[in-house]
């Protein structure tokens, strides 16, 4: 017991919890007139007046339920039980109350773990009180106890949910990151590649030259291996020892490889216009990358989609990217989260400081819209 127990109150508090929104005045604004709705027509209230009021008075809860959950747990049980205890238990409760679950659903999808261990000795306390009391049966206690903790349950189903898709997506990031890497290892070890080449071939011709220039191209040599082992165990790192791939690195060049048609999908037109002779290998890659991934997204998920649309613009200094498709707007469609392979690609746009947008056209099909710098700085974003 003792590791769930320390499990729960290590939790931190979300950090994203959503702020206060027309939707909670909305929800305030109905409660309250259906609380005084009920006070009228409801003949078994003994004390009308004041359980209308404590009904309406703790909706205000409701409004600082996600950032301050477990005061206003505290709050609304602890009004509820004085005053049942001030009234020796007469205080008829109203049906519109009903609405103070949604106080431990936001305890255990909002709160810390000590804010929770807290909220839950609250709310255990105040079905407690009503046993002892009196004033409710066991039965209606446990009743109740299951009650409040379902409530709470479905917060921490929400909160967990919403955890795992938030890992899912940083792994994404971390993922398209090692690619980034990836990129840029076999871009540097290229140049110094070549540089520990030319250094070997100073030092053929070493005979006929100063003592001190085939010295320099020792330091050079020596200089150049090292980087290169450095650069291979950083990556090697980064891969899990996962061993190095030696296929060429993909770039805009090989755009038009994805016109290669594909049995039953849409058909791909690829144009890329714009000179390409000085655009950086990262950036390159990227726009590859992200095209291919737009593309293949098309062929699978655009319903009686007939033709992709592929256009890079290089201009002087930035790559411009334009995928899109006619096929078919449906709502299905455009309720779906984008996939993890075009979140990569949004991360890996942002890395390289620029930008990439995806949504659906106003008639038909989506769009897949890039702009990254012609060169770029890795890890740095705008």
């Amino acid at each position: 017991m003792h590791a769930p127990f320390r499990s729960v109150w290590d939790e931190p508090r979300p950090s994203d919890p959503p702020p206060r929104s027309w939707r909670d005045w909305a929800l305030v604004g109905t409660l309250v007139p259906l609380a005084m709705l009920e006070g009228v027509l409801r003949s078994d209230l003994a004390w009308p007046l004041l359980s209308v009021a404590v009904t309406v008075g703790l909706t205000a809860t409701l409004l600082w339920r996600r950032t301050k959950p477990l005061l206003m747990v505290a709050i609304a049980f602890a009004t509820t039980a004085a005053l049942a205890l001030l009234s020796d238990g007469a205080l008829t409760e109203t049906h519109t109350i009903a609405y103070l679950l949604l106080l431990p659903y936001s305890l255990f999808r909002w709160g810390s773990g000590p804010e929770i261990v807290a909220g839950a000795a609250i709310l255990l306390a105040n079905i407690g009180f009503s046993v002892l009391s009196g004033y409710n049966s066991l039965a209606d206690g446990l009743g109740g106890v299951a009650v409040v903790f379902l409530a709470g349950a479905l917060g921490g189903a929400f909160r967990f949910r919403a955890g795992a898709r938030t890992r899912e997506l940083d792994q994404v990031k971390l993922l398209e990151r090692e690619r980034l890497a990836r990129d840029l290892h076999d871009t540097v070890a290229h140049h110094v590649s070549a540089m520990a080449i030319r250094a070997q071939a100073g030092l053929a011709i070493s005979a006929s030259q100063p003592d001190a220039a085939a010295e320099a191209l020792r330091v050079i040599e020596a200089e150049a291996s090292r980087t290169l082992t450095e650069m291979r165990t950083m990556v090697r790192v980064l891969r899990r020892n996962q061993p190095a791939d030696l296929a060429p690195g993909r770039g805009v060049a090989d755009l038009h490889d994805l016109a290669r048609p594909a049995s039953g999908g849409p058909a791909v037109d690829v144009a890329v216009v714009g000179e390409l002779d000085d655009l950086t290998p990262p950036v390159g890659a990227a726009v590859y990358r992200l095209a291919q991934e737009a593309v293949t997204n098309a062929r699978r998920h655009a319903r009686h989609a007939t033709r992709v649309e592929v256009r890079a613009v290089v201009d002087d200094t930035s790559v411009h990217l334009h995928v899109s498709d006619d096929g078919d707007t449906s709502a299905m469609r455009s309720t779906v989260a984008p996939g993890y392979g075009l979140l990569g690609m949004v991360e890996r746009a942002h890395l390289l400081g620029g930008t990439c947008q995806v949504g659906p056209n106003p008639d038909r099909g989506w769009t897949v819209t890039a702009v990254l710098p012609r060169s770029a700085e890795p890890g740095v974003t705008t």
